[in-house]
Protein backbone atom coordinates (compact mmCIF):
# COMPACT_ATOMS: atom_id res chain seq x y z
CA UNK A 1 0.00 0.00 0.00
CA UNK A 2 1.50 3.06 -1.03
CA UNK A 3 0.62 6.65 0.49
CA UNK A 4 0.96 9.47 -1.59
CA UNK A 5 -0.49 12.78 -1.79
CA UNK A 6 1.08 15.12 -4.85
CA UNK A 7 -0.82 18.50 -4.25
CA UNK A 8 -2.02 21.88 -5.81
CA UNK A 9 -0.56 25.47 -4.38
CA UNK A 10 -3.99 25.89 -2.74
CA UNK A 11 -3.88 22.78 -0.86
CA UNK A 12 -0.38 23.91 0.34
CA UNK A 13 -1.37 27.53 1.13
CA UNK A 14 -4.24 25.38 3.53
CA UNK A 15 -1.40 23.87 5.09
CA UNK A 16 0.42 26.55 5.25
CA UNK A 17 -2.28 28.58 6.93
CA UNK A 18 -2.64 25.61 9.38
CA UNK A 19 1.83 26.42 10.23
CA UNK A 20 0.28 29.93 11.01
CA UNK A 21 -1.60 28.92 13.58
CA UNK A 22 0.73 27.25 15.41
CA UNK A 23 0.18 23.58 13.74
CA UNK A 24 3.61 23.36 11.86
CA UNK A 25 3.59 19.09 11.64
CA UNK A 26 0.66 19.67 9.45
CA UNK A 27 3.13 20.71 6.31
CA UNK A 28 4.46 17.08 6.83
CA UNK A 29 1.15 15.01 7.08
CA UNK A 30 -0.16 16.52 4.39
CA UNK A 31 2.18 14.40 1.84
CA UNK A 32 0.99 11.12 4.13
CA UNK A 33 -2.46 11.09 3.33
CA UNK A 34 -3.35 7.83 1.70
CA UNK A 35 -4.35 6.61 -1.17
CA UNK A 36 -5.89 3.01 -2.60
CA UNK A 37 -2.45 2.09 -4.71
CA UNK A 38 0.12 3.96 -6.95
CA UNK A 39 -2.30 2.92 -10.05
CA UNK A 40 -5.04 5.17 -8.02
CA UNK A 41 -2.45 8.06 -7.50
CA UNK A 42 -3.68 11.04 -8.75
CA UNK A 43 -2.19 14.26 -9.14
CA UNK A 44 -4.66 15.93 -6.83
CA UNK A 45 -5.48 19.38 -8.36
CA UNK A 46 -8.50 21.39 -6.06
CA UNK A 47 -11.79 20.28 -7.24
CA UNK A 48 -13.01 23.35 -6.40
CA UNK A 49 -10.92 25.46 -8.73
CA UNK A 50 -9.77 23.26 -11.32
CA UNK A 51 -13.02 24.15 -13.77
CA UNK A 52 -12.00 27.59 -13.69
CA UNK A 53 -10.53 29.19 -16.38
CA UNK A 54 -7.19 31.04 -16.04
CA UNK A 55 -6.94 35.03 -15.87
CA UNK A 56 -6.40 37.40 -18.75
CA UNK A 57 -2.74 36.89 -17.76
CA UNK A 58 -2.40 33.85 -19.68
CA UNK A 59 -4.08 33.82 -22.56
CA UNK A 60 -5.27 30.45 -24.26
CA UNK A 61 -4.48 30.24 -28.03
CA UNK A 62 -6.23 27.31 -30.51
CA UNK A 63 -7.77 25.18 -28.39
CA UNK A 64 -10.56 23.38 -29.71
CA UNK A 65 -14.52 23.34 -29.20
CA UNK A 66 -14.01 19.59 -27.56
CA UNK A 67 -11.41 20.50 -25.19
CA UNK A 68 -12.44 23.90 -23.68
CA UNK A 69 -10.15 25.86 -21.39
CA UNK A 70 -11.46 24.37 -18.06
CA UNK A 71 -10.38 20.84 -19.47
CA UNK A 72 -6.72 22.01 -19.42
CA UNK A 73 -5.76 20.84 -15.52
CA UNK A 74 -8.12 17.40 -15.81
CA UNK A 75 -6.11 16.45 -18.83
CA UNK A 76 -2.76 17.45 -17.48
CA UNK A 77 -3.64 15.64 -14.04
CA UNK A 78 -4.80 12.70 -15.86
CA UNK A 79 -1.87 12.30 -17.96
CA UNK A 80 0.48 12.92 -15.50
CA UNK A 81 -1.45 9.98 -13.29
CA UNK A 82 -1.57 7.75 -16.20
CA UNK A 83 2.28 7.33 -16.66
CA UNK A 84 2.67 5.95 -13.49
CA UNK A 85 -0.59 3.95 -13.73
CA UNK A 86 0.53 2.05 -17.25
CA UNK A 87 4.08 1.79 -16.08
CA UNK A 88 2.92 0.46 -12.62
CA UNK A 89 5.55 2.39 -10.99
CA UNK A 90 5.93 3.97 -7.88
CA UNK A 91 6.23 8.04 -7.42
CA UNK A 92 8.71 7.40 -4.64
CA UNK A 93 12.09 6.93 -5.45
CA UNK A 94 13.76 4.68 -7.77
CA UNK A 95 16.78 2.31 -7.71
CA UNK A 96 18.24 5.68 -9.20
CA UNK A 97 17.48 7.51 -6.81
CA UNK A 98 18.77 5.14 -4.34
CA UNK A 99 22.03 5.35 -5.76
CA UNK A 100 22.07 8.89 -5.61
CA UNK A 101 21.35 8.95 -2.11
CA UNK A 102 24.19 6.29 -1.53
CA UNK A 103 26.76 8.16 -3.91
CA UNK A 104 26.18 11.46 -2.10
CA UNK A 105 26.46 9.87 1.72
CA UNK A 106 29.86 7.98 0.70
CA UNK A 107 31.30 10.77 -1.01
CA UNK A 108 30.68 12.93 1.94
CA UNK A 109 31.77 10.62 4.40
CA UNK A 110 34.50 9.22 2.23
CA UNK A 111 36.38 12.28 2.09
CA UNK A 112 36.51 12.96 6.26
CA UNK A 113 37.90 9.50 6.74
CA UNK A 114 40.23 9.69 4.17
CA UNK A 115 41.21 13.20 5.68
CA UNK A 116 41.81 11.86 9.42
CA UNK A 117 42.88 8.79 8.37
CA UNK A 118 45.80 10.07 6.08
CA UNK A 119 46.08 13.28 8.11
CA UNK A 120 47.17 15.22 4.62
CA UNK A 121 49.11 18.52 3.82
CA UNK A 122 47.59 21.80 3.53
CA UNK A 123 46.62 21.53 -0.22
CA UNK A 124 45.44 17.80 0.02
CA UNK A 125 43.53 19.06 3.36
CA UNK A 126 41.93 21.65 1.17
CA UNK A 127 41.24 19.47 -1.81
CA UNK A 128 39.30 16.75 -0.13
CA UNK A 129 37.50 19.39 1.54
CA UNK A 130 36.10 20.59 -1.04
CA UNK A 131 35.10 17.58 -2.21
CA UNK A 132 33.37 16.90 1.01
CA UNK A 133 31.44 20.43 0.05
CA UNK A 134 30.99 19.13 -3.66
CA UNK A 135 29.08 16.34 -1.67
CA UNK A 136 26.85 18.53 0.36
CA UNK A 137 26.07 20.35 -2.37
CA UNK A 138 24.78 17.42 -4.46
CA UNK A 139 22.95 15.99 -1.03
CA UNK A 140 21.01 19.33 -0.90
CA UNK A 141 19.96 19.22 -4.13
CA UNK A 142 19.07 15.76 -4.60
CA UNK A 143 18.17 14.19 -0.83
CA UNK A 144 17.60 17.14 1.15
CA UNK A 145 14.95 19.29 -1.25
CA UNK A 146 13.53 15.81 -2.24
CA UNK A 147 13.06 14.30 1.51
CA UNK A 148 11.75 17.50 3.22
CA UNK A 149 8.85 17.61 0.44
CA UNK A 150 8.49 14.25 1.51
CA UNK A 151 9.54 12.56 -2.13
CA UNK A 152 11.82 9.79 -1.19
CA UNK A 153 9.54 6.86 0.46
CA UNK A 154 5.75 6.36 1.71
CA UNK A 155 7.29 5.75 4.91
CA UNK A 156 7.47 8.74 7.03
CA UNK A 157 10.48 7.73 9.29
CA UNK A 158 12.25 7.20 5.86
CA UNK A 159 11.85 11.12 4.62
CA UNK A 160 12.31 12.62 8.21
CA UNK A 161 15.66 11.09 8.56
CA UNK A 162 16.98 12.05 5.35
CA UNK A 163 15.65 15.47 6.21
CA UNK A 164 18.71 15.89 8.83
CA UNK A 165 20.75 16.13 5.67
CA UNK A 166 20.03 19.58 5.50
CA UNK A 167 21.40 20.01 9.25
CA UNK A 168 24.00 18.16 8.53
CA UNK A 169 25.32 20.68 5.93
CA UNK A 170 24.30 23.37 8.18
CA UNK A 171 21.31 24.30 7.43
CA UNK A 172 18.22 23.88 9.92
CA UNK A 173 15.95 21.27 7.84
CA UNK A 174 12.63 22.46 10.18
CA UNK A 175 12.91 26.11 9.36
CA UNK A 176 13.98 25.63 5.42
CA UNK A 177 10.69 23.75 5.26
CA UNK A 178 8.58 26.67 6.07
CA UNK A 179 9.88 28.88 4.22
CA UNK A 180 9.99 26.23 1.15
CA UNK A 181 6.75 25.39 1.76
CA UNK A 182 4.55 28.67 2.84
CA UNK A 183 7.15 30.68 1.62
CA UNK A 184 7.37 29.46 -1.53
CA UNK A 185 5.14 26.24 -2.87
CA UNK A 186 1.92 28.73 -1.94
CA UNK A 187 2.96 32.00 -3.11
CA UNK A 188 5.60 31.86 -6.17
CA UNK A 189 7.13 34.71 -7.75
CA UNK A 190 4.52 36.66 -5.31
CA UNK A 191 6.10 39.97 -3.77
CA UNK A 192 6.02 40.15 0.45
CA UNK A 193 4.97 36.09 0.59
CA UNK A 194 7.69 34.25 -1.61
CA UNK A 195 10.44 33.63 0.36
CA UNK A 196 12.89 33.40 -2.68
CA UNK A 197 12.12 37.05 -3.31
CA UNK A 198 13.72 37.60 -0.38
CA UNK A 199 16.83 40.13 -1.59
CA UNK A 200 16.87 41.97 1.99
CA UNK A 201 17.14 45.43 -0.32
CA UNK A 202 20.01 44.80 -2.04
CA UNK A 203 18.49 42.73 -4.72
CA UNK A 204 15.35 43.64 -6.53
CA UNK A 205 13.81 40.11 -7.65
CA UNK A 206 10.07 41.69 -8.65
CA UNK A 207 8.59 45.11 -10.01
CA UNK A 208 6.36 45.29 -7.04
CA UNK A 209 9.58 45.82 -4.39
CA UNK A 210 10.92 49.48 -4.16
CA UNK A 211 13.35 50.69 -6.27
CA UNK A 212 17.12 51.82 -5.04
CA UNK A 213 19.96 53.45 -6.74
CA UNK A 214 21.93 50.99 -5.96
CA UNK A 215 19.75 48.36 -7.82
CA UNK A 216 21.60 49.88 -11.28
CA UNK A 217 24.08 47.69 -10.87
CA UNK A 218 22.35 44.24 -9.60
CA UNK A 219 23.18 42.34 -12.33
CA UNK A 220 26.99 43.20 -11.97
CA UNK A 221 27.33 42.30 -8.20
CA UNK A 222 24.93 39.23 -8.04
CA UNK A 223 26.33 36.62 -8.34
CA UNK A 224 29.32 37.91 -5.44
CA UNK A 225 25.88 37.77 -3.39
CA UNK A 226 24.73 34.56 -4.23
CA UNK A 227 28.24 33.03 -3.66
CA UNK A 228 27.75 33.85 0.16
CA UNK A 229 23.89 32.45 -0.04
CA UNK A 230 25.08 29.72 2.10
CA UNK A 231 27.10 31.48 4.97
CA UNK A 232 23.66 33.86 5.12
CA UNK A 233 21.81 30.69 6.00
CA UNK A 234 24.23 28.84 8.26
CA UNK A 235 25.24 31.88 10.66
CA UNK A 236 22.47 33.88 10.06
CA UNK A 237 19.15 33.21 8.45
CA UNK A 238 18.23 30.42 10.31
CA UNK A 239 18.77 32.56 13.62
CA UNK A 240 16.84 35.20 12.48
CA UNK A 241 13.85 33.31 10.92
CA UNK A 242 13.04 31.33 14.53
CA UNK A 243 14.26 34.99 16.80
CA UNK A 244 13.70 38.07 14.65
CA UNK A 245 11.24 36.98 12.15
CA UNK A 246 9.96 39.46 9.01
CA UNK A 247 7.43 36.98 7.81
CA UNK A 248 3.74 37.43 9.45
CA UNK A 249 3.31 33.45 8.98
CA UNK A 250 6.87 33.01 10.95
CA UNK A 251 5.85 35.94 13.95
CA UNK A 252 2.04 33.95 14.34
CA UNK A 253 3.70 30.72 14.52
CA UNK A 254 5.00 29.13 17.75
CA UNK A 255 7.60 26.72 17.39
CA UNK A 256 8.01 23.38 19.23
CA UNK A 257 10.67 23.76 22.28
CA UNK A 258 11.82 20.42 20.04
CA UNK A 259 12.87 22.28 17.31
CA UNK A 260 14.96 24.89 19.09
CA UNK A 261 16.77 22.41 21.10
CA UNK A 262 17.61 20.60 16.88
CA UNK A 263 18.69 24.23 16.20
CA UNK A 264 21.35 24.74 18.52
CA UNK A 265 22.53 21.13 18.33
CA UNK A 266 22.64 20.89 14.48
CA UNK A 267 24.40 23.93 14.44
CA UNK A 268 26.71 22.71 17.36
CA UNK A 269 27.38 19.45 15.19
CA UNK A 270 27.84 21.43 11.69
CA UNK A 271 30.64 24.06 12.94
CA UNK A 272 32.51 21.04 15.16
CA UNK A 273 33.04 18.92 12.49
CA UNK A 274 33.71 21.55 9.93
CA UNK A 275 35.58 23.68 11.89
CA UNK A 276 37.02 22.72 15.34
CA UNK A 277 38.10 19.14 15.26
CA UNK A 278 39.99 19.64 11.85
CA UNK A 279 42.12 22.63 13.99
CA UNK A 280 42.20 20.29 17.49
CA UNK A 281 42.63 17.15 16.43
CA UNK A 282 44.51 17.04 13.14
CA UNK A 283 46.30 20.55 13.86
CA UNK A 284 45.66 22.28 11.01
CA UNK A 285 45.95 26.06 10.97
CA UNK A 286 42.47 27.82 12.05
CA UNK A 287 43.69 29.91 8.96
CA UNK A 288 43.74 27.60 6.73
CA UNK A 289 40.59 25.56 7.65
CA UNK A 290 38.95 28.80 7.73
CA UNK A 291 39.87 29.51 4.24
CA UNK A 292 38.83 26.18 3.35
CA UNK A 293 35.08 26.69 4.81
CA UNK A 294 34.68 29.59 2.97
CA UNK A 295 35.51 28.33 -0.06
CA UNK A 296 33.32 25.49 0.21
CA UNK A 297 30.42 27.81 1.11
CA UNK A 298 30.95 30.04 -1.87
CA UNK A 299 30.69 26.74 -4.36
CA UNK A 300 27.37 26.08 -2.48
CA UNK A 301 25.68 29.03 -2.30
CA UNK A 302 26.59 30.31 -5.98
CA UNK A 303 25.78 26.59 -7.37
CA UNK A 304 21.83 26.22 -4.87
CA UNK A 305 21.32 29.95 -5.79
CA UNK A 306 21.86 29.18 -9.22
CA UNK A 307 20.16 26.35 -10.24
CA UNK A 308 16.46 27.65 -8.00
CA UNK A 309 17.24 31.16 -9.39
CA UNK A 310 16.74 30.38 -12.65
CA UNK A 311 13.33 28.66 -12.58
CA UNK A 312 11.67 31.68 -11.24
CA UNK A 313 13.24 35.26 -11.59
CA UNK A 314 13.81 35.11 -15.29
CA UNK A 315 12.67 37.49 -18.02
CA UNK A 316 10.00 35.28 -19.28
CA UNK A 317 8.05 34.89 -15.57
CA UNK A 318 5.31 36.72 -14.27
CA UNK A 319 5.00 38.12 -11.02
CA UNK A 320 1.46 38.04 -9.69
CA UNK A 321 0.46 40.60 -7.46
CA UNK A 322 -0.92 38.50 -4.96
CA UNK A 323 -1.37 34.44 -4.98
CA UNK A 324 -4.86 34.85 -5.82
CA UNK A 325 -4.63 36.72 -8.79
CA UNK A 326 -5.45 33.16 -11.12
CA UNK A 327 -8.34 31.35 -10.76
CA UNK A 328 -6.34 28.30 -10.69
CA UNK A 329 -2.98 27.38 -8.96
CA UNK A 330 -2.06 25.47 -12.25
CA UNK A 331 -1.83 28.18 -14.65
CA UNK A 332 -0.14 30.17 -11.36
CA UNK A 333 2.56 27.74 -11.95
CA UNK A 334 2.87 27.69 -15.51
CA UNK A 335 3.05 32.22 -15.28
CA UNK A 336 5.83 32.02 -12.52
CA UNK A 337 8.13 29.20 -13.54
CA UNK A 338 10.49 28.28 -16.19
CA UNK A 339 12.10 25.12 -17.13
CA UNK A 340 16.19 24.93 -18.44
CA UNK A 341 18.14 22.24 -19.89
CA UNK A 342 15.39 19.61 -19.48
CA UNK A 343 16.82 17.35 -22.29
CA UNK A 344 20.38 17.30 -20.53
CA UNK A 345 20.40 14.09 -18.12
CA UNK A 346 23.95 15.54 -16.76
CA UNK A 347 22.02 18.77 -15.70
CA UNK A 348 19.27 16.52 -14.43
CA UNK A 349 21.42 14.35 -12.40
CA UNK A 350 23.49 17.08 -10.57
CA UNK A 351 20.22 19.63 -10.21
CA UNK A 352 18.21 17.33 -8.25
CA UNK A 353 15.89 17.17 -11.49
CA UNK A 354 15.28 20.89 -10.34
CA UNK A 355 15.40 22.11 -13.75
CA UNK A 356 11.90 20.15 -14.60
CA UNK A 357 11.02 22.90 -12.16
CA UNK A 358 7.35 23.25 -13.80
CA UNK A 359 6.91 19.43 -13.08
CA UNK A 360 7.92 20.18 -9.45
CA UNK A 361 5.67 22.20 -8.63
CA UNK A 362 2.96 20.42 -10.44
CA UNK A 363 3.99 17.26 -8.35
CA UNK A 364 5.66 18.35 -5.61
CA UNK A 365 5.80 14.83 -3.51
CA UNK A 366 6.89 12.98 -6.79
CA UNK A 367 10.90 12.03 -6.35
CA UNK A 368 12.54 13.91 -8.92
CA UNK A 369 14.09 11.13 -11.17
CA UNK A 370 10.42 10.46 -12.84
CA UNK A 371 10.59 14.18 -13.56
CA UNK A 372 11.87 13.72 -17.13
CA UNK A 373 8.89 11.74 -18.84
CA UNK A 374 6.68 13.46 -16.89
CA UNK A 375 8.23 16.91 -18.35
CA UNK A 376 7.18 15.60 -21.57
CA UNK A 377 4.09 15.20 -21.12
CA UNK A 378 3.35 18.62 -19.35
CA UNK A 379 4.87 20.18 -22.67
CA UNK A 380 3.02 18.26 -25.00
CA UNK A 381 -0.29 18.90 -23.19
CA UNK A 382 0.54 22.72 -22.62
CA UNK A 383 1.29 22.60 -26.60
CA UNK A 384 -2.53 21.34 -27.13
CA UNK A 385 -4.21 23.65 -25.01
CA UNK A 386 -2.24 26.47 -25.82
CA UNK A 387 -0.45 27.54 -22.54
CA UNK A 388 2.46 29.54 -22.83
CA UNK A 389 5.32 26.57 -21.64
CA UNK A 390 8.46 28.42 -21.18
CA UNK A 391 11.93 27.07 -20.96
CA UNK A 392 15.55 27.53 -21.65
CA UNK A 393 17.54 25.23 -23.91
CA UNK A 394 20.91 25.44 -21.33
CA UNK A 395 21.31 26.56 -17.91
CA UNK A 396 23.72 28.78 -19.19
CA UNK A 397 20.91 30.70 -21.21
CA UNK A 398 18.51 30.53 -17.54
CA UNK A 399 21.24 32.28 -15.94
CA UNK A 400 21.85 34.50 -18.87
CA UNK A 401 18.12 35.64 -19.06
CA UNK A 402 18.00 35.84 -15.01
CA UNK A 403 20.73 38.61 -15.45
CA UNK A 404 18.65 40.48 -17.96
CA UNK A 405 15.80 40.55 -15.50
CA UNK A 406 17.80 41.62 -12.84
CA UNK A 407 19.24 44.88 -15.37
CA UNK A 408 16.35 45.54 -16.19
CA UNK A 409 14.65 45.56 -12.98
CA UNK A 410 17.43 47.69 -11.72
CA UNK A 411 16.84 49.77 -14.41
CA UNK A 412 13.14 50.80 -14.24
CA UNK A 413 11.65 52.52 -11.27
Amino acid sequence: MLTLSVVSPETLVQAADATDRGTPGRLNRIAEAPVTSHIDAVITLNPAVEDLVPSEALPLQSVSDEIGPSSFPKVLRRRLDKFFADAKISPKADRTMWVKIAAGLTVLVGSWIVIYALKPDSWKFVALYVLSGLAQTFLLLNIAHDSNHNAISSVPSVNKTLNYVFDLCGINSYMWRILHHRGHHSCVNVQGEDDALAGRGILRFTPHEPHKPLHRFQHLYALFLYAVFSLDYVFVRDFESFFFPSHEYLKRTKHPAREYAILFAGKGFYFTYMLLLPVLVLGKSPLLVAGAFVLVHLIVGLTVALVFQTTHTVDSTHFPSSRNEFDNGVYHIFATTADYATSNPIVGWLAGGLNHHIVHHLCPFVCHTHYAPLTRIVKETAEEFGIPYRQHPTMTRAIWHHLILLKQLGNEI
